[in-house]
């Protein structure tokens, strides 16, 4: 199991969302933390960047994986989220 931390960013854009919106993006980055296998058709690798996407519904979560450390870097609807 993977330890998740979120940037201070996707902490505060978690904070401004609906609670169960939140909830759900927060319970699948565990989920993946936990078993990367149970998110595989929702997460893909960012072209020219070493970062990976996990997708929950309309919203993305840009995410660093290193080691035993899940980074959140960002969290962002679809249309808004790779600038």
């Amino acid at each position: 199991m993977k330890s998740v931390a979120y940037s201070k960013s996707a902490l505060k854009i978690l904070s401004r969302m609906p609670k169960n919106l939140s909830k759900r993006i927060i319970g699948k980055v565990e989920q993946y933390a936990t078993d990367p296998q149970s998110q595989a058709n929702n997460v893909k690798a960012l072209a020219g960047s070493s970062y990976i996407r996990l997708r929950v519904g309309d919203w993305r979560v840009i995410m660093d994986e290193q080691g035993n450390v899940l980074d959140v870097l960002e969290i962002g609807s679809r249309g808004g989220i790779y600038k």
